[in-house]
């Protein structure tokens, strides 16, 4: 697998930096369960002499995007022109994710401010002693449970139908917060190209082109476990048939990916399976958000005019970078040009 894998590469790394080339300016629409995820850090002093927890010394307060903002910020930091349509509370972690985006040139005009409800916030507090690891210590989540106002669920939908006709794709990152409710997908599913991350209940997007399961998402939809490539052959057929879709992905960490993708050509087999391993085994600190870097360089593979296999492979290379640095990350062109660069050096 891996020697097919190098050979393919080779004689297609010309074709992929020429994608990578026409990442730059694609207008692309996220609707997505927007998050700001916080890190405060610091060095622990003593004791409290309140209750037996841990006094820390602040030190540093980030602020990055999350949840479905990751993915938008992922496609902005890979060149794309993006539109989000999306739900903030009218609070201050509102606020701050507005900035981020304003700061990325990221067109937020689809974006609705509610004071019925906070934006999703997931706080993780960090500590140290001195000369010691930073771990994190406690997780603070701002969230609602209650769908969206009725008339906040028409506007998201009225929003997203101004915007089909100027992008190219349409991203749903749906976290399970709220957004995604039954007038929003209608809006999503009139454009041609709609790509699915999803956590749960996948036959909501019907006849979406895409869906991007990772393999607990895979084994939820389909019912049982896959453990071999008997099952994951059967869970792949099952998906499409479940979805309705085009295309299916199944991303599996450490095991690569698995594409599966029907065909119209009555004379081949029903369905075209096709594996990448991953392309990085040996550095992967963290995997949070991997997921969006992979959705977002394979939407604007797609889009640029690759083919899956070769959308898929770009998805790989931005994923095998990020999973290199702790918590949410991002990536950019130049550095996915260096993996491929470093990847073929490795295996010739």
């Amino acid at each position: 697998m891996i020697l097919s894998i190098a050979k393919k590469l080779a004689e297609k790394s010309e074709k992929i930096l020429e994608l990578l080339d026409l990442f730059s300016g694609k207008e692309i629409l996220v609707i997505g369960d927007l998050t700001l995820d916080e890190f405060l850090t610091g060095q622990v002093e003593r004791i409290s002499r309140e209750a037996p927890v841990l006094i820390l010394r602040h030190e540093t307060t980030k602020q990055i995007p999350g949840g479905g903002a990751n993915a938008v910020y992922n496609l902005a930091k890979l060149g794309a022109k993006v539109k989000v349509v999306g739900l903030l509370g009218k609070d201050s972690q509102g606020e701050a994710l507005l900035k981020i985006f304003d700061q990325a040139s990221i067109d937020t005009s689809g974006i609705i401010i509610s004071d019925s409800r906070p934006t999703v916030t997931k706080t993780r507090i960090a500590g140290h002693a001195r000369q010691s690891v930073t771990q994190q210590i406690v997780r603070v989540d701002r969230k609602s449970d209650i769908l969206p106002e009725r008339e906040i669920q028409m506007q998201l939908a009225q929003k997203i139908q101004e915007k089909l006709k100027e992008v190219e794709a349409v991203v749903c990152s749906d976290y399970g917060d709220g957004i995604f409710t039954q007038p929003v997908i209608n809006a999503a599913l009139s454009h041609h190209r709609v790509i699915v991350d999803t956590q749960k209940e996948l036959p909501r997007y019907a006849k979406a082109a895409l869906f991007t399961p990772n393999l607990p998402e895979a084994e939820k939809a389909v019912g049982y476990a896959i453990t071999d490539a008997s099952s994951l052959q059967k869970a792949g057929e099952d998906l499409l048939n479940l979805t309705k879709a085009e295309k299916i992905l199944i991303t599996r960490g450490e095991e690569g990916m698995s594409l599966f993708e029907k065909m119209s050509d009555p004379s081949q087999n029903w369905i075209k399976t096709q594996h990448i391993p991953a392309f990085n085994h040996t550095d992967v600190f963290d995997v949070t958000g991997a997921g969006d870097t992979v959705v977002a360089a394979l939407t604007l593979g797609l889009c640029a005019g690759a083919s899956f296999w070769e959308a898929a492979v770009l998805g790989n290379l931005a994923a095998s970078i990020v999973v290199r640095r702790f918590g949410t990350a991002t990536t950019t062109i130049e550095e996915i040009q260096e993996a491929l660069q470093n990847l073929l050096e490795a295996s010739s």
